[in-house]
């Protein structure tokens, strides 16, 4: 049994279909985070992509500021900003922004840029791409600090560059980087001492390397008098639950087709969620434990499997991945807000022990239970005795 309490959100790449109005999307998009927020899911994360067609949203800053506006609790993240297409000092900027306007609700995820279409169209030499990240990681984060910072790159040249203000949270809000299936994830999250999305937890090579990536990150982190919390770890799987099995599949049915069509385009192989044109797409990830596709119980089964793999780990995020149709995925985050955080929160224990006892404890109270029916009617008959007739 896992020793650090499990809490839930949504990681939102997110994925529209081309054939559907990007600003109804967009707007959907928003409104399930208002929807999750209202059923106490914990946090949101938003991805930054700018080319595909489908992952539309190319500023999660302007979603976190708008998601905040709409939502009470939860948190709000970056998922990520892919850095090397930045300016570190400008996003350093928009990060304590959102800080202060979120009053502390925001987090920051950062990667080196999934797409390469993204990167090719910026100039950025992919091959590149994650020792710029680790560069311009480390430059945010001194400027987080309130550091003055000059120096140049292939992409920015900072002159005695620093924020105009201070973080509104201590030391500065939480950070996070991505972390799929390569070691540098894990490296760069132990140097800073920073959380870590794993981004394909479900996928078989991000799956086999989960407890390796990790243990890489607590290492690092070591030899520079670091720990890492687990707190901080967050797991990202496709999660899609109804009241039954059969009906989990056709609400998904047509949604999941066009999604793995979109997979299957820039690779034949799927991606990282492998090939996915070999049959029921459905059984494809079922069957391989790329995802849950089913009830509350199949969902509990795949966070069981990753708890079993990983160890502790903090933040179990569903992938929003618009399978379903609108109502039909409110509806399943409705049955996990109902019946899988309970479990994983343990809420129920004494309900349930109660409920078990529940014979045996009125058996064992039945005749005391009995006399004090029989004691009552003989004080009322004394009382009637005594009555004036």
């Amino acid at each position: 049994m896992s020793s650090t309490s499990l809490e839930h959100g949504l990681f939102i790449a997110p994925y529209h279909d081309i054939d559907e109005s990007p600003t109804i999307a967009l707007r959907r998009d928003l409104e399930l985070v208002e929807w999750v927020d209202r059923l106490g899911f914990k946090e949101a994360w938003f991805g930054e992509h700018h080319s595909t067609g489908w992952e539309t949203i190319s500023s999660p800053e302007l979603m976190i500021a708008a998601a905040a506006e709409i939502t009470s609790h939860i948190r709000l993240g970056t998922g990520v900003i892919s850095l090397p297409f930045h300016n570190p000092l400008m996003v350093a900027e928009r990060i304590i922004q959102l800080d202060h306007m979120t009053m502390g609700r925001a987090m920051f995820g950062f990667g080196p840029g999934l797409l390469p279409t993204d990167a090719m169209m910026l100039g950025v030499d992919i091959k590149a791409q994650r020792d710029l990240l680790a560069q311009g990681l480390d430059v945010v984060l001194r400027l987080l600090r309130g550091e003055e910072v000059t120096e140049s790159s292939s992409w920015y040249n900072l002159n005695k560059a620093r924020v105009h203000l201070l973080p509104y949270s201590h030391p500065h809000p939480e950070v996070a980087v991505a972390s799929a299936v390569s070691p540098s994830g894990g490296m760069l999250a132990g140097l800073y001492g920073v959380g870590m999305l794993c981004l394909a937890a479900t996928e078989p090579q991000g799956f086999d390397v989960l407890a390796e990536n990790w243990e890489i990150a607590n290492r690092v982190a070591a030899e520079r008098g670091l720990r890492m919390n687990p707190r901080q770890l967050r797991l990202v799987a496709p999660i899609y639950i109804a009241e039954t099995r059969e009906k989990a599949r056709a609400d998904v049915a047509a949604g999941l087709a066009r999604w793995c069509e979109y997979f299957s385009r820039p690779s034949p192989r799927g991606g990282i969620f492998g090939p996915l044109d070999q049959g029921d797409p459905v059984d494809l990830l079922v069957n391989s434990g790329r995802a849950a596709i089913g009830t509350p119980a199949d969902a509990i089964a795949l966070i069981e499997k990753l708890q079993k793999k990983q160890g502790d780990f903090g933040v179990m995020l569903t992938l929003a991945t618009n399978w379903a149709e609108w109502e039909n995925t409110k509806k399943s985050y409705e049955l996990y807000a109902r019946f899988v955080m309970p479990h994983f929160a343990r809420v129920n224990e004494h309900r349930r022990q109660s409920f078990e006892r529940l014979k045996e404890d009125f058996a064992a109270a039945a005749g005391d239970a009995q006399k004090s029916v029989e004691m009552a009617f003989a004080r009322w008959k004394e009382k009637k005795a005594a009555m004036p007739s």
